[in-house]
């Protein structure tokens, strides 16, 4: 919800408003002078994902869940117990969500690899970048490269392949 599916749809809309104003002479619109914001749809983006985590947490907390943020293990104890930054809590149900972050490869493995972002990253990007490369032959990564080309961006995109063809 935070950096995935719900961002990445409004950036998707985003582009396909693009598309469609691209399109619009051919139906007779005359759209001469459209100018596209960046940052405007970023903090747009970015308040309305804040809204949704807000809605989310104020439902969890009505429906009396208490939610612990930190580091968490599960302990030996006999009744289901967690440690969370030292502080032990029991309860019949534990629900562990434990998030993920991108492995980023470092310039030793990969030379250059520091020089890129994930794809968190491009949430945080503040302007469109003029030119653009994703790696990457997953659907996010097609998905950005073609938001980020709709949107004006220079854009290729690199996918590995293991063999001639």
């Amino acid at each position: 919800v935070n950096v995935g599916c719900v961002p990445k749809k409004v950036m998707w809309n985003t582009a396909v408003h693009a598309e469609f104003i691209h399109d619009h002479a051919d139906y007779g619109f005359e759209t001469p002078g459209v100018k596209f914001n960046w940052r405007t749809v970023k903090e747009k983006r970015d308040a309305y994902v804040q809204r949704l985590n807000d809605i989310y947490e104020n439902n969890v907390k009505k429906a009396h869940i208490d939610i612990i943020r930190g580091y968490g293990k599960f302990t030996t104890d006999p009744k289901p117990t967690i440690e969370v930054d030292g502080k032990k809590y029991t309860a019949p149900h534990i629900l562990i969500a434990t998030g993920g972050r991108p492995a980023v490869p470092s310039d030793s493995e990969i030379p250059g690899a520091s020089l890129g972002m994930t794809s968190d990253g491009f949430f945080e990007l503040e302007e469109l970048p003029r030119r653009s490369v994703v790696v990457g032959a997953g659907y996010i990564a097609v998905e950005i490269v073609g938001i980020l080309s709709t949107l004006g961006s220079k854009s290729s995109l690199l996918i590995r392949h293991d063999k001639v063809v």
